[in-house]
Order: C-alpha cells, then sequence, then structure tokens
C-alpha cells in the first residue's frame, strides 16, 4: 500500500508547495530517512513473528487470544 504524502500544517508552507508542485521544482518522492537494514529487519521480524508466537503456544492459550481478537474486532461479547 502506497503511503500517502504529508501535507504541511503551516499555510506559507503549504503555499510555497503548491507552487514548487506548479513549476516542477518539487522533489518527485520525499528522501527517505529510515536505515535500509533496519527495515529489512523489521520485515523480517513482521513475517516470521505471528508463526513463532502461534508455535509456542498451547492449543488452549491460541483460543484465549482468538477469543480475545474477535472481542475487540467486533466490540461485542461474542463468545
Amino acid at each position: 500500500m502506497q503511503k500517502r504524502s504529508r501535507m504541511p500544517r503551516d499555510m506559507a508552507q503549504l503555499a510555497k508547495m503548491v507552487v514548487d508542485m506548479a513549476t516542477g521544482d518539487a522533489p518527485s518522492e520525499p528522501i527517505s530517512t529510515k536505515n535500509p537494514a533496519a527495515v529489512a529487519l523489521g520485515k523480517l521480524g513482521g513475517a516470521k513473528g505471528g508463526k513463532a508466537r502461534a508455535a509456542n503456544m498451547t492449543k488452549k492459550q491460541r483460543t484465549e487470544a482468538a477469543k480475545k481478537a474477535a472481542r475487540a474486532r467486533w466490540h461485542s461479547e461474542l463468545l
């Protein structure tokens, strides 16, 4: 999913950005300040995190976690 661009809250900055975009002076994409190595590690951890957590839980713990998630998702006492 592509992230939305951040619009400046200050009216002067917004006006400058609009003029820059209209004249073609605006940068095509924002400069990333994230460390690429940290981003890669974060994606790796996120990809295997849920599976590893589920593997360490008992069947009863998984059931309770699923019930809690369902209650939080639907805002009602389903189970």
